[in-house]
């Protein structure tokens, strides 16, 4: 069973942190449509558009860091391939993030 598939992740302390934020994130969304239903003005839309951006950045790298320190130390410690995978997923995540 890979780590994907089981529920020892490291988030997992903060679970309801993470769903509490995107599900504030989820009413910015429909914010955001109410608003351009209602064709509010473009620059306030825009700031929410930003606002909501960096919600979900805050979840990114909040996520990031508890894979950083649970999941990859974890494998880091054990050593061998598996590390060398993690490092790899992590190197990976932080470049599409900073590409976003």
């Amino acid at each position: 069973m890979t780590e994907a598939t089981t529920s020892h992740h490291g988030y997992i302390g903060h679970k309801d942190d993470y769903l509490k934020r995107l599900r504030r994130i989820e009413g910015q969304a429909r914010g955001l449509q109410k608003m351009v239903e209602e064709e509010k003005y473009c620059i306030d839309i825009l700031t929410q558009v930003s606002a909501m951006t960096k919600a979900l950045q805050s979840v990114a790298l909040g996520l990031l860091d508890e894979h950083l320190n649970h999941c990859v130390v974890g494998a880091v410690e054990a050593g061998g391939e598996e590390a060398d995978e993690k490092l790899k997923e992590a190197s990976q995540a932080i470049a599409r993030l900073v590409r976003s």
